[in-house]
């Protein structure tokens, strides 16, 4: 890791709801030089503690799917934007992917821009990912010496002509380099076929179930099983990203019990919306994989529930308002991506808490593992003596403001605008400094560069 900064601060945190490795009780929490000095049972005498009475106080969300666009694409989003909206919703750490920016982050020289990029602008911690497009796999080995955290690889089109999709050649030539250097393979799994379906869009542009036809569950199942193979070939780790294909959860487990180093992620506009409910030109919910019917979503849910999905993370991907389509609302031009990286916790919160889950299981969903995938789980994603003082105070029973006033995104366009979700972010703590505080920004630039040790 690189950046890390030393707080002389020294203060405790009081709140009867600590979200601990071993449940929820009343604890006092003490911050000393930007981490976790210890978990206490009373408050220490002369040492300052704040308050927080029944608020929840847990790790700073961790979300390891980002699309920040800069360099390049920063009308779309940015560092600064994107990190205040992070602050916002209490995610404390994110990376960003490699692609949306320009240039795509594909070679070392690429990579050095995005840092540079990023320089002053980062308002909570940033890890970077790098990619894999044909024919750079030479450029594989370099980028994972420089620190990136993990490779991304598309299997279709990503939407950047600069960051074509690979091909199984390519993630042949790919796989063993990314296996030896011990970060995971991130990827977006469809490999399109041609269906009956998939010219529909031609016949009715502003229509949801039409895109939703045209991009069936098959494209996903097809893609997970020949990463499965691949897996079981190279022995890379293989990460699934944003499965919203209910059908490829039995293989995905067969691979998990066999053995295979094979993990899954799904996001909140696949566990909180469905497509029942999205009308024709809504394309503020165009994304890929779409968001399928209320069924499929449940079944999501239920491998959740069972642990074969083990992160929640928002693949935050904005563009402006007229590139999402806004105008004219067809669904075949507007890009497609979910704005949504200030409302992932009460979104994923307000949907979980129906449905039984507890404040432990967001905890696990969307920090703890998410800190184990990152190879980040001896500083973050637990409070404990020691880890990072990243942390998020919060109000589960509490209204999330939504109007676009709150919004901090570039563009304050999102499908989670003025819904009615609960779980109010109060303060957000990068390595112990209040970065965000009831909707101001008191100590902003606190964030680090997060490199992968080597």
């Amino acid at each position: 890791m690189m950046g890390d900064t030393m707080e002389n601060e020294r203060y405790i945190l009081h709140s009867t709801r600590v979200v601990l490795p071993n449940g929820v009780r009343e604890a006092w929490i003490l911050i000393e030089n930007g981490r976790i000095g210890a978990v206490l049972g009373a408050a220490l005498a002369g040492v300052e503690c704040r308050e927080l009475g029944n608020l929840v106080l847990m790790p700073g969300l961790i979300d390891s799917h980002v699309h920040i666009n800069e360099p390049g694409r920063t009308e779309w989003e940015g560092f600064d934007t994107a990190t205040k909206a992070a602050a916002a919703g209490g995610i404390t750490t994110l990376v960003d992917m490699p692609l949306n920016a320009s240039p795509v982050t594909t070679t070392l020289a690429a990579f050095q821009q995005k840092l540079a990029a990023a320089n002053g602008k980062m308002h909570v911690n940033c890890g970077f990912y790098g990619g894999i497009v044909p024919g750079n796999s030479d450029d594989l080995a370099p980028l994972i010496a420089a620190g990136v955290l993990g490779i991304k690889a598309f299997l279709s089109h990503s939407g950047i002509d600069e960051f074509p999709n690979v091909e199984e050649a390519d993630l042949r030539a790919g796989m063993p380099v990314i296996a030896a250097g011990g970060v995971p393979l991130l990827v977006h799994a469809e490999l399109v076929s041609d269906h009956p379906d998939v010219h529909v869009m031609d016949e009715e542009p502003r229509s949801h179930a039409a895109w939703l036809r045209s991009r069936p569950k098959y494209w996903e199942n097809d893609a997970v099983a020949l990463m499965i193979r691949l897996c079981r070939e190279f022995r890379c780790k293989t990460h699934i990203v944003h499965l919203a294909s209910s059908e490829a959860i039995p293989m995905l487990q067969a691979a998990v019990n066999e053995g295979l180093p094979i993990t899954v992620e799904t996001c909140p506009h696949y566990l909180v919306f469905a497509a029942e409910d999205i009308e024709d030109g809504q394309t503020l919910f165009k994304c890929a994989p779409p968001i399928r019917e209320r069924a499929n979503n449940d079944l999501l849910w239920e491998a959740l529930r069972s642990g074969l999905i083990t992160m929640v993370v928002t693949d935050h991907s904005p563009a402006t308002p007229d590139l999402k389509g806004l105008g004219d609302g067809r669904f075949r031009e507007a890009w497609g991506g979910i704005a949504s990286l200030q409302f992932s916790l009460p979104a994923t919160w307000t949907e979980a808490e129906k449905r039984g889950f507890h404040l432990s299981d967001i905890v696990k969903w969307m920090s703890t593992h998410v800190a184990e995938f990152l190879g980040l789980q001896h500083h973050k994603g637990a409070i404990a003596s020691g880890m990072d003082a990243d942390l998020v105070v919060w109000d589960p029973e509490s209204a999330c403001p939504t109007e676009k006033a709150d919004i901090q995104h570039r563009h304050p366009v999102s499908p989670y605008a003025r819904m009615n979700l609960r779980g109010k972010v109060l303060q957000t703590y990068v390595g112990g400094k209040i970065v965000f505080d009831q909707g101001n920004f008191p100590n902003l630039g606190c964030g680090n560069v997060i490199l992968r040790k080597n």
